[in-house]
């Protein structure tokens, strides 16, 4: 095998003529270019912004003599041939703190490159707001990279797909009028997308491999040929990036490896390079005898950009797994004859937050929405552990075709069990509101969706009433996203008219749910608490709304005379400006509540009607803080806040993750405080238990491991 690697050198004499025979030169972009400023609500003018020809590439000229380009269908780098062998790790589902870790990981792995996406959604959660600190300091990732001696391929969108929240896109989209089309030529788009990469590409400057930093390739779009085949839309991008970028940097396209997403998602010749993807259970070399034909004679190198370790898995599915060994065999088939591989995922993290993406099947009432761990069976798990067969393989493999000794594998970061955690209610979600008097509510005659009442992820509370009939009433919603859990009350009832829990509607299943048949004096209170569950970030039906988005019906009558109530939680790597969660967690110990003024209804511990729940754990010492799992047997279905940070979403009961990943990081020597967003079915004990491990055999399809 090592004589392989002999084979690749050629003295560096001989590569500068190679070199010499295969460049063309290219000129400097001329074309001007206009910024459109644009407000939330207000419609964009309907025509094509021009494009620009920035000058800031110019202050950072290439001063160190690096070059990173392709010639003789191979990577070259500095005169000398180069394989790429990379993997994916995306700093955003990362504490910041472990990125370090992650990376010397992967470079232990074998790994040369790191490859990641680029979230827009994360880096721009409300219009004109730009986010660069925390998980989304992309440029301080970038420079550990460069730190560690990895390359870089960076993949910033404007779609990026990744099982992300809509494949990047912010939702405020929705809010707009007219709303952009994504992924189009559409004008209103395309400036969105102008300013926003106005934004983010001249940081990324003086990070070029030819400026002295580590990035070496650009992607535009992403897997465009699996979604459309507007080739004026690929060429706008490609100008804005030259325009921001220079002409040196290789800009590549990635798409499956079939004609028929190559021709609808790459342009031929030597305008873009074309990259291919494909799983482990296909014949690489004639995928990559296909990619040879969308891109200029010599300009070729095999790479898979997306070389599949592992798999997603969705909520009510059994865990994906591939094997080890297997998996390792076929990146051997790649790299044995001088072919690039990124591995997807090298490490998966987790989806944070609200952030987590979601597919569909035949249609986009089969919807399958994403678990909060992003493992992905990688070979560096979610938790960063590398003790595993998939890391071991993988790694034996690289060894036998790396350049370059490998790094000694680190330890597994230590985990820590603080026993279990027990917890009081202290507020039902329906006491947050003054449901006569708030300021906090829109109005309309028929529901709104949730990107209308400016809550983009997460809950809002839908309410009206309704007239009661002998027998009871039918409800129907014809348009969903994603789940509803629907509530009546009589509010002339002296007990205070709790909402009393009635039944749920799912999208995927497109239910009716029976209002039963209630003695009042008055109208009945009709509640509906829809849940956000993630945008569809992949296919033909990513345009995804989310609440409400049709009429209600009760016997086939359409309800009229609708409050939507935002519930204000706060997403991954922001802070709301009203944060129940926070004052949750401070009056729970402070003895100091306005929530607790309301609770006269706390007999009894479970209760079908969403609540707060919170409680603490100490950690005595700075050295036992560590890793844990905070294990959700037996509860139901909720979110949970760990220091008031947002670690995700938990559904036991569903299925397969049991448990959610803490990292160290969020956790602080002292009172730890947890509060949990429980939605149907609270531990009758109150009690959640820390643990030492990540476990995936919760709900009915998690009892197997499911094998790709």
């Amino acid at each position: 095998m090592r004589i392989g690697l002999k084979k690749k050198k050629t003295t560096s004499g001989a590569a500068s003529k190679l070199l010499a025979m295969a460049k063309k030169l290219s000129s400097k972009p001329t074309i001007l270019f206009i910024f459109v400023s644009f407000m939330l609500f207000c419609a964009f003018l309907p025509v094509f912004a021009p494009l620009p020809s920035f000058s800031s590439h110019h202050s950072h000229r290439n001063t160190v003599n690096r070059k990173f380009e392709i010639a003789n269908d191979r990577f070259w780098k500095d005169g000398e041939p180069f394989q790429i062998i990379g993997g994916d790790v995306h700093y955003f589902r990362v504490h910041p703190e472990y990125w370090e870790d992650r990376l010397l990981k992967a470079k232990a792995l074998g790994l040369n490159t790191i490859q990641t996406y680029v979230p827009w959604n994360l880096h721009e959660p409300a219009p004109g707001k730009l986010v660069f600190e925390g998980f989304a300091n992309i440029e301080a990732f970038l420079n550990l990279c460069h730190k560690h001696g990895l390359l870089v391929m960076i993949r910033p969108g404007p779609y990026i797909c990744g099982e992300w929240d809509w494949g990047g896109f912010p939702g405020w989209f929705y809010s707009m009028n007219p709303t952009p089309k994504p992924r189009s030529s559409d004008p209103t788009y395309l400036q969105l997308v102008e300013r926003w990469w106005g934004n983010l590409l001249p940081k990324f400057v003086p990070l070029l491999y030819e400026n002295g930093g580590p990035i070496i390739m650009v992607q535009i779009e992403n897997e465009y040929g699996s979604y459309g085949d507007d080739k004026e839309y690929l060429h706008h991008l490609i100008t804005l990036a030259r325009g921001h970028l220079g002409h040196d940097v290789i800009l590549y396209t990635t798409d499956g490896g079939t004609r028929e997403t190559l021709e609808k998602g790459t342009i031929r010749g030597d305008t873009i390079f074309s990259a291919v993807d494909f799983g482990t259970g296909e014949d690489p070399w004639p995928i990559f005898k296909l990619q040879k034909e969308f891109n200029a004679p010599g300009k070729s190198p095999p790479l898979s950009a997306e070389f599949y370790t592992g798999w997603l898995t969705h909520w009510g599915e059994k865990n994906a797994q591939t094997d080890a060994d297997f998996t390792a065999a076929a990146l051997e088939k790649i790299l044995q004859k001088n072919g690039s591989a990124v591995l997807y995922m090298a490490h998966g993290g987790t989806n944070f937050g609200f952030y987590n993406g979601a597919n569909t099947g035949v249609d986009e009432a089969d919807y399958k929405p994403d678990l909060t761990s992003y493992d992905y069976d990688a070979p560096i798990r979610e938790s960063g552990d590398v003790d595993n067969s998939k890391f071991n393989a993988i790694r034996r493999v690289i060894a036998r075709y790396s350049s370059v000794p490998l790094p000694s594998i680190p330890s597994n970061n230590e985990k820590a069990r603080y026993g279990p955690i027990h917890l009081q209610r202290e507020a039902f979600v329906f006491d947050m509101f003054d449901f006569t008097n708030s300021t906090n509510v829109f109005k309309s005659e028929t529901p709104m969706s949730m990107e209308y009442v400016g809550q983009l992820f997460g809950f809002v509370l839908y309410v009206t009433e309704y007239k009661a009939k002998r027998g009871g009433r039918i409800l129907f919603i014809p348009k969903l996203h994603d789940r509803a859990q629907v509530f009546i009350s009589c509010p002339s009832e002296e007990s205070g008219a709790r909402p009393t829990y009635i039944g749920t509607i799912e999208r995927w299943l497109n239910n009716k749910v029976t209002l039963p048949d209630i003695k009042c004096h008055s109208k009945i209170n009709l509640f509906i608490l829809v849940e956000n569950m993630g945008r569809v970030n992949y296919g033909s039906f990513i345009f995804d709304r989310k609440g409400i988005l049709s009429s209600v019906y009760l016997d086939k009558e359409q309800v009229k005379g609708w409050k939507m109530f935002p519930i204000p939680l706060h997403n991954l790597n922001e802070m709301s400006t009203y944060n129940p969660i926070t004052q949750v967690a401070y009056s729970a110990f402070s003895g100091i509540s306005s929530f607790r003024k309301k609770l006269i209804y706390k007999n009894g511990n479970t209760s079908k009607e969403p609540a707060f729940y919170s409680g603490h754990f100490l950690i005595d010492k700075s050295s036992q803080v560590k890793d844990t799992f905070i294990s959700f047997n037996n509860w139901g279905k909720g979110i949970v806040f760990v220091n008031d940070f947002n670690i995700g979403r938990y559904w036991p009961l569903r299925g397969p993750q049991c448990n959610l990943y803490v990292p160290a990081p969020l956790l602080k020597q002292g009172d730890n405080f947890l509060v949990i967003l429980e939605l149907e079915s609270p531990d009758p004990e109150l009690v959640v238990h820390t643990v030492d491990e990540p476990d995936f055999t919760c709900g009915s399809s998690g009892t197997s491991l499911h094998q790709l």
